[in-house]
């Protein structure tokens, strides 16, 4: 257990004691500082307070910072599509059918299975032992780019750009319909459906914002080939917001249709580019992963109908 204790000035007065944390601990999340004070480990004065709680000058900060807990997942070999790596983090191509980190009923086969015996020790912990350097995630049945960070100081770094939006993401999908826009912005905040908790769904009250660009790349028949540029990353964006003007993902059986006369395996989505400053050198690093082959044959059929 490391003890840390800091002692607030003038300039302090007035701040949230979480917001206080995460600018002294500048390698720790706000939401792991959170979950620290929430668990009793923050004292101000020798008393435990909530997040919001607002310092005074010449207050003592007091955090216990728990020892990380080793990881009871089993690292497993299995073949990464490595986009980029260096010392700081990596870019991995994600197969689909692969789940980022284990859960219930997906203990073994995951990303995190992967990357825990490619990168042996060398790996964030801000997420807890279940999700070593997953800083985001993509759903199962999207392929694509994902950026795993090797240590906290990149996590942070990384998290932030998220947080503040700036991380470039490109997408691109198999729609059902005919698009009558070749593009356009779909706006609406996701939160949990309101009858089934498995799923998202557009809101109107709750829920956070969400703003996905789109561009029609190629009209065919009875869908389209489309590019998304995310603003935010909401759970499921791309699915929801498509969905909700009439033009799911192919292949999307939760969002929408039942029948699959493709014999798809899941939505037909691909996280192609993703942009970002790297953590150590401040440089504007882009990846892009290659179209998946079940995409391009997919792409070819319905050209040709």
């Amino acid at each position: 257990m490391q003890t840390i204790t800091f002692l607030t000035t003038d300039l302090d007065e007035g701040v949230r004691l979480d917001k206080y944390l995460s600018g002294q601990l500048t390698d720790l999340t706000r939401s792991f500082l959170q979950k620290l004070i929430k668990e009793g480990d923050v004292a101000v004065d020798l008393t435990p307070q909530k997040a919001n709680y607002k310092l005074k000058p010449a207050q003592e900060v007091k955090i216990h910072i728990p020892p990380a807990k080793s990881s009871e997942i089993v690292p497993e070999n299995i073949p990464l599509d490595i986009l980029y790596e260096d010392t700081e983090l990596l870019v991995v191509n994600k197969p689909k059918g692969m789940v980022v980190h284990p859960s219930a009923g997906h203990n073994t086969g995951t990303l995190v299975n992967a990357i825990m015996y490619y990168c042996k020790d060398s790996l964030s912990g801000i997420n807890g032992m279940i999700r070593p350097g997953i800083v985001h995630r993509i759903d199962k049945d999207t392929t694509g780019s994902l950026i795993v960070c090797k240590n906290d100081e990149s996590h942070v770094c990384i998290a932030e750009q998220i947080k503040e939006h700036s991380i470039r993401r490109i997408y691109r999908g198999i729609v059902s319909g005919n698009m009558r826009q070749t593009e356009g912005i779909v706006e609406g905040n996701i939160g949990r459906h309101p009858i089934d908790r498995k799923k998202m769904a557009v809101v109107t009250k709750g829920g956070k914002p969400a703003v996905t660009h789109y561009k029609v790349l190629e009209q065919w028949r009875d869908a389209a080939y489309m590019e998304f540029c995310l603003e935010t990353g909401r759970t499921h964006q791309i699915r929801v917001h498509m969905a909700s003007i009439g033009h799911p993902l192919l292949g999307d059986k939760v969002y929408g249709n039942l029948k699959n006369p493709y014999h798809l395996i899941g939505q037909a989505l691909h996280a192609m580019t993703i942009g970002f400053l790297h953590p150590k050198t401040g440089k504007y690093i882009e990846v892009t992963a290659p179209m998946p082959d079940y995409f391009l044959q997919l792409a070819a059929k319905l050209k040709n109908r």
